[in-house]
């Protein structure tokens, strides 16, 4: 009796076990195929967009740079969040700092959720495909032991075959079940990298847009302290990156 004998012989159960492994093979590799792609290049752009938006003169300008480079739109939803708070709604309530912080924390989970697509596949075909084996391995000895029972006189011979075909069913389940498991366990440690970098983005974009700075770059300065032009120069010009850096240094000399 040969494997797809032992499929076809063995009724509806073995036929639905076998296909069901099919399936899901099929499915937890499109997803293995999909994600190695995406998250390869998902770490790229957040290297790209986020230099961009350091060398930026501007949120704005960081804006038109970055969408360029974030082809997967996991960046940029972080910026652009930040840019439409609602008032005169709930969601408008609070102090700035709040604001940023909700809406960031929003849009980041939104972003978290794209790259976590399609990990509870992989889960639960690593989880599950080794008992779907077991299941038609149990099915398919059932059926050899009652197939010999009719057969009169059973020699070894005649047992070890259909016993030893049927347990090909269980190795057909961990053949399912392991590149799944190696493939999440695989794919969870990239997603954690980039999760660590898109809430480090998150946290210093937070910084950059907190009332502290904001309200550096709009007081006037006491008067002599600085000319106007060398204001001017020390809150708006240079890239992003260095006026955050700034922002920080005045509120440690502010410290007691």
């Amino acid at each position: 009796m040969s494997l797809l004998a032992l499929i076809t012989q063995g009724g509806l159960v073995s036929q639905a076990v076998a296909l069901l492994l099919l399936a899901m093979s099929v499915a937890s590799w499109v997803v293995i195929l999909w994600k190695a792609w995406l998250l390869q290049r998902a770490a790229s752009d957040v290297a790209r967009s986020t230099a961009a938006f350091w060398q930026s003169a501007s949120v704005e300008a960081a804006c038109g740079k970055m969408a360029a480079f974030d082809r997967n739109a996991l960046v940029l939803p972080l910026v652009l969040a930040t840019q439409a708070r609602a008032q005169g709604t709930l969601a408008g309530a609070g102090d700035t700092a709040a604001q940023l912080t909700r809406v960031l924390r929003g849009a980041l989970h939104a972003v978290l959720h794209k790259l976590q697509f399609g990990q509870i596949l992989l889960a639960t075909v690593g989880s599950t495909a080794p008992f779907v084996g077991l299941l038609g391995t149990v099915w398919g000895i059932y059926h050899a032991l009652a197939g010999m029972a009719t057969a009169g006189q059973v020699t070894i011979d005649k047992v070890a075959g259909p016993v030893g075909e049927a347990l090909v069913m269980t190795a057909a389940g961990l053949v399912v079940a392991i590149p799944a498991v190696l493939a999440y366990n695989v794919f969870g440690r990239s997603i954690g990298r980039i999760e660590a970098d898109l809430e480090g983005f998150a946290f210093d974009l937070r910084d950059l847009l907190s009332p502290t700075f904001v309200a550096a770059r709009t007081a006037r300065p006491p008067e002599g302290a600085i000319p106007p032009a060398a204001w001017q120069s020390q809150f708006h010009g240079g890239s992003l990156e260095e006026q955050g850096d700034r922002s920080q240094a005045r509120d440690g000399d502010a410290a007691p």
